[in-house]
């Protein structure tokens, strides 16, 4: 199946063709795209870090995740609408950019690992340190930083 008229189709939209030709929207949408990968993903390392015994020791793993969720929710649908303004302005570069298929591919694990498996360690009442726990931990701040890292390899990578 060949996207590229689908991703063309996206860089002509109305929203493409305004980021793309504005002075400063591209500046200030990739801003709001940075800040909100810092909200969820603080979110998210506070909460692993937790888990993982390096900080915040007099918190309980379930309160700290119950606590940081909001900001973790907040952050994600920011950042996808941050991050879908940004691809249609450059949607033809994308579909031939390796590291936004890494970065797609990552987030859409990081996602579905974070609300399923990671939110259910995390909230339940068992503060307990296991293997499985640590290795989830891991798992998940590998997931975002690969989002993360990925991210800033599409915009070196021209």
């Amino acid at each position: 199946m060949n996207l590229l008229p689908l991703f063309q189709w996206c860089e002509e939209s109305g929203i493409g063709r305004t980021v793309r030709e504005s002075v400063w929207a591209f500046a200030v949408i990739e801003s709001t795209h940075l800040l909100s990968l810092v909200i969820l993903g603080g979110s998210v390392l506070l909460v692993d870090l937790r888990i993982l015994n390096l900080g915040l020791r007099q918190r309980s793993v379930g309160e700290l995740a119950r606590e940081t969720q909001p900001y973790a929710r907040i952050g994600l649908v920011v950042l996808l609408l941050s991050g879908l303004a940004l691809f249609l302005s450059e949607a033809t570069k994308c579909y031939y950019s390796f590291p936004f298929w890494v970065k797609m591919g990552s987030l859409a694990a990081a996602i579905v690992f974070t609300y399923t498996v990671h939110n259910r360690v995390a909230l339940s009442a068992d503060d307990r340190s296991s293997s499985g726990r640590t290795m989830m931990a891991l798992v998940s701040l590998a997931l975002w930083f690969t989002v993360a890292a990925s991210g800033r390899w599409i915009g070196f990578s021209g």
